[in-house]
């Protein structure tokens, strides 16, 4: 009995051995997603307005436009590099609205952090981009509304400024001492 214990341990721990080797070799690395890096995957409206501030009044600016500007994830995981899409023309209240897709993407692509930026206004007479509401730095979505259709994020206002004054000319510094 007990050569024949001896082999059923023998076995039963070669049986062990090779389960543990299979699996291992089935094993795939994915890394865990921090809450910072959760991947969009639904359908996301994004909207807001972008005004004109002259003096200190607020106006909205008509046919402006915000891009967006997005970084997605492959299949393994892998970052892919930053692309971008526009918003339709602002209305005449400068309300502004864009829709991204997962069917917009490659396959297997899955949206991971997405900003939005002040992109053109039409208006000559103010078109100096502001970092109001991070408007020139970018900003990066908040929380969204949950709607049946999609996920709805909600932009503060960008703001565009007039063009600054010609700054005085400036002496030129003699070379020297």
């Amino acid at each position: 009995m007990g050569a024949m214990s001896r082999s059923l341990s023998l076995a039963f721990s070669v049986l062990l051995v090779s389960l543990l080797v299979v699996s291992a070799t089935d094993y795939e690395y994915k890394p865990e997603k921090s809450s910072s890096e959760k991947m969009l995957t639904k359908v996301i409206g994004i909207q807001g307005t972008i005004l004109c501030k002259t003096g200190s009044q607020l106006i909205p600016v008509k046919d402006a436009i915000a891009r967006i500007t997005c970084v997605a994830v492959d299949r393994k995981g892998y970052e892919t590099a930053p692309f971008s899409k526009l918003s339709s023309p602002a209305n005449a209240k400068g309300y502004y609205f864009v829709t991204l897709s997962p069917a917009e993407l490659e396959r297997g692509w899955r949206l991971r952090e997405c900003k939005v930026y002040l992109e053109k206004s039409p208006v000559k007479s103010c078109n100096v981009p502001s970092d109001v509401n991070n408007g020139k730095t970018g900003a990066t979505l908040p929380s969204p509304r949950l709607l049946k259709t999609m996920n709805l994020y909600s932009i503060l206002a960008f703001v565009y400024t007039p063009k600054a004054p010609a700054a005085a000319a400036i002496p030129p510094v003699p070379r020297g001492y």
